[in-house]
Formats: C-alpha cells, structure tokens, sequence
C-alpha cells in the first residue's frame, strides 16, 4: 500500500485550517451521537458541538482525562460497534483497570501511514533495516513501528524482549540500520558495547530513532558520539492512541505534529486556558480521523512548548518543542507511564492494606532505569499471613512489574528514613 499524498504535509496555513475545522466538525458530532459520555459531558457543559464554527470554538468544550478511561472501562469510549473493531490494546491505567482503546481498519492503516511519514522524515527507505526494542510497556508502539516500516518496505527485526546482550548481538549480526529505543535504553546499549569491547565502527546503525521520553540535548550529543549515528525524537502517548504523532524533520528544530489528523492546543495546567503562542504549557490533543476511539480534548500531561514560525523543511505542520516537566503526578520510566495511584492500588489488592508511608524513586543501575519503593515497616506486616518481609517484597514487586509493565524494585525502611511527606520522584545519576 502507497502512502498518502506528502503535500498533506505541505498545505498552506489557510487550507490547514480549513481541513482541520471539517475534520474536527465531523469527529464532534461522531462522538455527541455514539459515545454516552461524550453526550452527557457536551449537555453538563451546555456544548451545542454543531454551533462549533471555528477552531477556536473548540475551548469551550471540556477536558478528556485519564480518570475518564477508568470509569468508562472497558469499552464505554468506544463510538463504533465492537464488531467494527479490528484490534483491542490495553495499557496501565490510573486504577486498576487499564486503559482500553480499539482500532477499526481504517484507524491501523492511518496509523501505519503515520509511523510511515515519521521514519521517512528521518531518512528511512526500502534499503534499511529496523530494529525494535522497546520494554514491555510499550508492545503496543513495537507494532505500530513494525507495519509502518513494512509500509515502506524497510526490512524489520519485530519487538522482541530481550537480555541486552541479545539485542546487541542482534544489532552487529544482522547489520541493522535503525534503531527504535528509548533514550535510557539506548544508554544501555552503549555500556554493553564498552563491557563486550564493541567498536561501533563494527555497526550498520546509522539511525537512532528515540521515543517515550524526550531526551536531552547532552545525552543525544553523547549517543550520537559514542554510536557514530544520527538521532531522532518521536512523540506519542503510551496509552491511547499510540507512537510517532509527532515527529523531527531533517531540521531537527522541534516536533511536526500531524495535524492531518490531530489538533493540538497547549493550555495553562492551572487554569485550563490556552496560552499564547510560545509560551509552555500542558499539551492537548484532540483526535480528527479516529473513528473507533476519539479523543476529544485529551490532557496529556506532556509539557510542551508550541514553536512560532515556519520550518525550513517545508512542512506546514506545527512544531513543539517537547519539555521534561510534566503537568500531573505520572512518572516516566523508559518511555512507559507509570500513576502512583495505581501502584498503590496493587499493593492494597496484595496487602489488603496500605502501608502508611510510601516513597518512589526512579532509580538507575547500569543505565537502566527502574522504579524503586519505599514502605515504611509497620506490625501489620507480620501478620500470621506474612511473616516474612522478604518474600513480602518478591511478591509485591512481581505484582506491581505485571501491572504497570517496568522493573520494580521494594525496599521496607524504618520510619526514619523517609525525608518527604509526600510521594515524590527522584532520580539518581
């Protein structure tokens, strides 16, 4: 299958617009008649979607949250019959239950045709080959990744978890090109080269293609250093609706957001109100084309910084410049979204309580992050049930892995070793 038209990438401000406005129209009325909670959402708030005539109407309409996932678990979101959709993925959640999102036909192959545009904006083609490693909480991305390089008939190693020392050896043997990794990984991946005496002259890999986490500029410069490639940031959310929504150019002066089929906003975490162009604030996405899943104002949580003016590329999609800060209580741990809500939750499913005190850490060993927990040790611990703190902390520790898809660590501290008073991450270098 072909890719669409490039100069959707190109069109001039006021067809943007316009395009955008129908789109957005259309997704409005979709999701007023077959999604419950849409529906009642536009009522509370007294939202007419048909009077919505221009783009800057849509402020008026109010915020989809994560807590909304929750409550419309599993399929309450969904504006299409279940019949209508083609593939079903779940990812953690801000509760217990994860978060559900479907994907009809049409919604895969725009999908693959976005993954597509963002690999070739990056240099990709027919000649390259594609690895993936990704951890488990994003399996979702591997595949978005692995038929968007199909698309442009890139050969492709398909997400495989993997020892690193695999994926190294994978790397050198299969004379891989490109590199789809988060940035911790790929840190990882630099200290296995050094520990196996590794020349990355000895590599294929021309192309590093980072998502998840935006990195900094000192550790792309260091990555590009040491692995003798040519780094590349992708945005997308690790929830709903899936990777590469946004993406560098050769210009590499910020993130083109796809805004065929997204309109973003970027708005005051405080107040909710759009902020000048500019200015930083908390990115809002809206989906235009989805038919199975629509999100209509969706707080990401991301903070972002909208970039005024043209790019030199040519494309007339809009750029953001991705920040570190986010806006919500969520922890990034090698590009997956980990709620401490959430974790709290498991541990009470376990427990049958919750320990009174608790501290999150995101932790690094070897360059590879992982999330550590604090419990304060409480006589409750030593029931006749659990008695011993060790298989305790096993038991805890695999629970919270299955759930929120990253390496957990426990730790069970006397009172006396918790510095805050509230839950907080640190991350230690």
């Amino acid at each position: 299958m072909a890719l669409r038209d490039p100069r959707e990438e190109c069109l001039d401000l006021e067809e943007r617009g316009q395009q955008q406005l129908e789109r957005l129209q259309s997704v409005l009325n979709r999701a007023f008649k077959n999604v419950p909670f849409y529906r009642n959402r536009f009522q509370e708030f007294s939202v007419d979607q048909s009077r919505i005539e221009r783009l800057e109407d849509l402020a008026t309409v109010p915020f989809t949250e994560r807590v909304h996932f929750s409550e419309n678990y599993p399929y309450g979101l969904f504006a299409v019959p279940l019949r209508d959709v083609v593939r079903i993925h779940t990812a953690p959640g801000i509760y217990l239950q994860p978060t559900v999102s479907g994907y009809t036909k049409h919604d895969l192959v725009v999908w693959r045709e976005l993954v597509a545009r963002s690999l070739v904006a990056a240099g990709l083609s027919s000649v390259d080959i594609l690895q993936i490693d990704l951890d488990a909480g994003l399996a979702n991305w591997g595949r978005e990744y692995k038929d968007g390089a199909e698309l442009i008939e890139a050969s492709v190693i398909p997400l495989t978890l993997l020892h690193p020392e695999k994926q190294l050896m994978i790397l050198r043997d299969y004379r891989t090109s490109t590199l789809v990794t988060t940035a911790s990984a790929a840190r990882q991946l630099v200290q296995g080269m050094y520990r196996s005496s590794l020349n990355p002259n000895a590599l294929a890999l021309k192309t590093l293609i980072l998502v998840g986490e935006p990195p900094d500029d000192s550790v792309r410069a260091q990555l590009e250093e040491q692995l003798h490639v040519k780094t590349w940031v992708h945005y997308g959310l690790s929830d709903v609706p899936g990777p590469a929504l946004a993406f560098e150019c050769e210009v590499r002066n910020g993130l083109h957001v796809s805004e065929d089929h997204f309109f973003a906003e970027v708005i005051d975490s405080t107040s909710g109100v759009p902020v000048p162009e500019g200015e930083e604030g908390e990115l809002v996405l809206t989906t235009l084309t989805t038919r199975a899943f629509p999100l209509i104002r969706f707080r990401t949580g991301d903070r972002v910084r909208l970039i005024p003016g043209s790019c030199p590329c040519g494309r007339t999609l809009r750029r953001i410049h991705w920040l570190h800060q986010r806006t919500d209580e969520l922890m990034v741990i090698r590009g997956v979204k980990v709620h401490q809500r959430h974790a709290l939750m498991v541990m009470e499913r376990v427990l049958g309580f919750v320990p009174e005190r608790q501290q999150f850490f995101i932790r690094r060993s070897g360059m590879r992050d992982y999330l550590e927990i604090w419990l304060q040790v409480e006589e409750r611990l030593f029931s006749d049930e659990i008695k011993q703190m060790e298989k305790v902390a096993q038991r805890l520790g695999m629970e919270l892995e299955q759930e929120l898809g990253v390496t957990v660590r426990m730790r069970f501290k006397e009172a006396g070793s918790f510095e805050f008073s509230r839950l907080e991450p640190i991350r230690d270098e």
